[in-house]
């Protein structure tokens, strides 16, 4: 899901915040298997620059690892800033990968810098009546587990479904406040898009949810295996935020 800027008015001065596009954001992963692997993903490393109209005010980095047979580890971190003010995150998942399918297993969320502190974790049971435990400031709660993803898993899976030729998904998942939402995504077309990394052809995907005052687009390359390269969200006609490619490698461990 990615990471954007967006303000929020206070009695002093407006305050810079990332807001996680729980829908594709920042986190992407490569769709094609490897052959000696037998995955449904292959690890790697992006890092993107993060901008707002043009303007660079930080970085991001993804990594994907393979930790054992089917169990995989996926963080997300970001620092942007400007003026004075800062945002820091960090995002993981442990998740299994079984009978070609993602499963969830444990995510962690945390926030620091101007403004409050923040953090949540969830855990997931996947078993047939598995449930989700959602801690937050102290407090769990307990929902029943229907096949949701976590805040970073659905996104993992949306490369692998564009490369087998969907043009349409749609994605039940528990998002960064520990809130059940759901996304749909629809394909576009494919067009050239300029990123830090280089010119390369990527496939243009419109982000479908209820607000309609924000829209939010995502860029995947085939050339990188259906990677995400670029993540761009408007609210109200204003940019708020737009998460390009600056580099990409796949792991060799």
């Amino acid at each position: 899901m990615v990471k954007f800027f967006r303000t929020t008015g206070t009695r002093t001065s407006k305050q810079l915040t990332l807001a996680l596009i729980s829908g594709l954001l920042a986190f992407s992963c490569l769709a094609a298997a490897s052959e000696e692997d037998n995955s449904l993903i292959t690890p790697f490393e992006a890092v993107y620059y993060a901008y707002k109209w043009d303007e660079n005010l930080g970085s991001a980095k993804i990594s994907l690892e393979k930790l054992s047979d089917g169990l995989y580890s996926l963080t997300y971190q970001s620092k942007v800033s400007k003026f004075f003010l800062t945002d820091k995150r960090f995002e993981h998942s442990i998740f299994t990968v079984e009978d070609n399918k993602l499963l969830p297993q444990e995510y962690n969320y945390s926030r620091s810098g101007t403004g409050p502190d923040d953090s949540l974790k969830v855990k997931f049971n996947t078993s047939p009546n598995g449930t989700i435990q959602i801690t937050q400031d102290d407090e769990t709660t307990s929902l029943d587990w229907q096949g949701e993803f976590d805040n970073q898993l659905y996104r993992l899976d949306v490369p692998i479904r564009l490369q087998q030729g969907k043009d349409s998904l749609e994605y039940d998942f528990i998002n960064y406040r520990g809130q059940q939402r759901h996304y749909g995504m629809q394909v576009l077309g494919k067009e050239s898009v300029t990123l830090p990394y280089g010119t390369i052809e990527a496939y243009k995907v419109k982000i479908v949810r209820d607000s309609k005052t924000r829209v939010t687009f995502a860029w995947f390359a085939p050339d990188l295996n259906y990677q995400l390269v670029r993540l761009q969200q408007f609210k109200d006609g204003d940019e708020q935020g737009d998460l390009r490619l600056k580099a990409f490698s796949i792991s060799k461990k």
